[in-house]
């Protein structure tokens, strides 16, 4: 009995081992895999893609998403948007980034390119590289009159490349969320041309001569949370994913308001 039971638990040991080695190898490659999709290539990278909301909507309800951007059924992003999963939406840092994507697997599928910015979170991905896209932007994938037929098809394969971002006439927008007070400051950025997402947002107050660091919120949205009353107007440093850095200094005015935009000159080129 001892013998049998020896050899059980030795089974049951090597099963384990076996596992976790496996699910070693799997992580390895995916995270080398992850690094090429967040920096551009001329390279196409294969993936998955499905839809939601209204056939020909902008994706969510509201026109929003996990991102913070408002109105994403307009320009610059006219319903041409994108949830994506974490490799894509970086926990946030991804808002904004702008993707090449065609498909070539379904008979419906027209192989031409398409472009779509990510402003949602996906949360249920069925592939390493999960676009969730809008109706709008999955159905623009299909040959001339089959966009219908397309949507029907659920799932398809897709492949994808990471691409500057291109919103001509627009410079980059500071949106003052509300809730927004004296000692506490949240701010959405949008419309950050060619670069796209950013890594870290820096203010100054007035009078000041240091940066004091935001902290990413959630989504495209920074906050300050102080100690002390903030002195306005305040200075904003933005950060992209490249290490370039712009300034808008003096965006947010002294007589500032919660749920107003403020609109800088700088933009990314």
């Amino acid at each position: 009995m001892a013998g049998v039971l020896s050899v059980k638990v030795a089974a049951l040991a090597g099963l384990i081992f076996s596992v976790l080695a496996a699910s070693a190898a799997a992580k390895k490659p995916a995270e080398n895999y992850n690094a090429s999709a967040v920096s551009y290539s001329s390279s196409w990278l294969p993936a998955r893609a499905t839809w939601y909301g209204a056939p020909t909507g902008a994706g969510p309800d509201d026109n929003g998403g996990a991102c913070g951007f408002k109105h994403v059924n307009q320009y610059p992003f006219s319903s041409m948007t994108s949830c994506g999963n974490q490799p894509l939406f970086k926990d946030g840092k991804g808002c904004g980034s702008c993707y090449q994507i065609r498909c070539s697997g379904d008979r419906s599928c027209s192989g031409n390119i398409e472009t779509v910015m990510i402003t949602d979170m996906n949360y249920y991905p069925v592939a390493q590289y999960h676009f969730d896209l809008s109706g709008t932007a999955f159905g623009a994938l299909a040959k001339p009159g089959l966009n219908e037929k397309l949507r029907h098809s659920g799932i398809i394969d897709i492949q994808f490349r990471r691409v500057p971002c291109n919103f001509p006439g627009l410079k980059i927008n500071f949106h003052v969320v509300d809730g927004s007070n004296a000692v506490y400051l949240a701010v959405l950025i949008e419309y950050e041309d060619m670069d796209g997402d950013l890594t870290q947002v820096d203010m100054k107050e007035a009078n000041s001569r240091s940066w004091a660091p935001m902290h990413e919120s959630w989504g495209s949205i920074w906050r300050m949370d102080s100690n002390h009353r903030l002195q306005a107007p305040f200075s904003m440093r933005i950060t992209s994913d490249s290490g370039k850095q712009l300034v808008a200094n003096n965006i947010i005015p002294a007589n500032w308001r919660p749920n107003t935009d403020y609109r800088s000159f700088v933009q990314f080129s």
